[in-house]
């Protein structure tokens, strides 16, 4: 009998040989502006195993605006971004707390959380029933991010370099929140948490590593008992090079992790992880996916697969689809995934 997608996802995960690597497509707003029908004939010809339940929380009245669209959006901490195009995020630059002393007024979105449960609980179980997908929680928890969010990079920067009272006040009134909000999603008929933050650099981790290990491991593995507690897996992102934190995500129970693997050495990231975690593609969205030339996907694929791929599991072939991406090369990449594996069954 064949596996289902949640089959196929839970498998490549534990190392229990899928009939197939799982799939996943990362597609960002502009991409449905500029190619809608390129994105038709990918999904089409390589259908993802992942969704999300369609459970959303109550509209907050601090959010004015659409966060992808042009012009200014105000999102649920009261946080504001200026968009310049339509399809991508913004940034945000005027931070809501440019005083430090004033952390206490920062106010998180509790009021969003459901204030019925079991009336929650029941609407995410059925939504769960009717996909055979392997089904993410609908959340992301970003507490390095959100903390720049509220206080801005150049200041969020200066204030982890040198933490003071203020600063780790601030990250615990962050942290609080999205303990209650994993928690609540735990309890909740979705196979996976997760959470991100961008760490990297081009070539090294923003902060010093015995510096992240100190202030947000803990975090993150709060995060991680959570799921465990509830047996959910727990999926995480984090974008540029992370090489020096790999063994630390691992030792604290992130099951899955989407990283920026071009940024790294693929030899050491071989070394470090390869049988300890599960690879969440990705394919370099920076010049690969860019590229005009989809033998540039194809080859990339190659060198991914040279170091880490098994057929017992531990991957995902997946890309994110987005500003500036030539859908011929994504369609590329997926197409090589399946040679990839149709190769292996051939050895075997």
């Amino acid at each position: 009998m064949p596996q289902s997608s949640r089959e196929i996802v839970e498998r490549a995960i534990r190392f229990e040989n899928p009939e197939r690597l799982p799939r996943d497509h990362w597609v960002l707003p502009w991409a449905e502006i500029h190619y809608p029908d390129d994105l038709a004939r990918i999904r089409e010809r390589f259908p993802t195993d992942f969704s999300t339940v369609e459970f959303y929380y109550e509209p907050s009245s601090r959010v004015r605006g659409d966060a992808y669209k042009r012009g200014h959006y105000t999102d649920e901490w009261g946080c504001t971004f200026k968009n310049l195009q339509d399809g991508i995020i913004g940034e945000v630059k005027e931070p809501i707390l440019p005083d430090m002393a004033d952390y206490k007024s920062v106010r998180p979105p509790y009021e969003q959380l459901p204030e019925d449960r079991q009336r929650a609980y029941d609407t995410i179980s059925r939504l769960y029933a009717e996909t055979d997908k392997f089904v993410l929680a609908n959340i992301c928890p970003r507490p390095w991010e959100r903390y720049q969010f509220i206080r801005g990079t150049e200041n969020a920067l200066v204030d982890i370099m040198f933490p003071d009272d203020g600063a780790r006040g601030l990250l615990k009134v962050i942290h609080d929140f999205y303990l209650a909000e994993l928690e609540f999603w735990a309890r909740s008929d979705v196979d996976a948490l997760f959470f991100m933050d961008d760490w990297g650099s081009q070539d090294q981790l923003l902060i010093r590593p015995a510096l992240w290990r100190e202030i947000f491991k803990p975090l993150y593995r709060d995060y991680c008992e959570i799921a465990k507690a509830h047996g959910k897996f727990v999926f995480m992102h984090s974008d540029g090079y992370i090489t020096d934190i790999y063994p630390d995500l691992i030792e604290i129970g992130v099951n899955v992790l989407n990283s920026q693997l071009f940024c790294m050495d693929l030899v050491e990231i071989e070394e470090i992880a390869r049988g300890k975690i599960t690879f969440w593609g990705e394919i370099d969205r920076q010049h690969i996916l860019q590229s005009k030339n989809p033998q540039d996907g194809r080859d990339a694929v190659r060198q991914v697969a040279k170091h880490l791929y098994d057929p017992r599991g531990g991957l995902i072939a997946q890309c994110e689809i987005g500003s500036g991406t030539n859908p011929e090369t994504a369609h590329a990449v997926y197409d090589e995934w399946e040679r990839v594996q149709a190769e292996e069954y051939q050895r075997e």
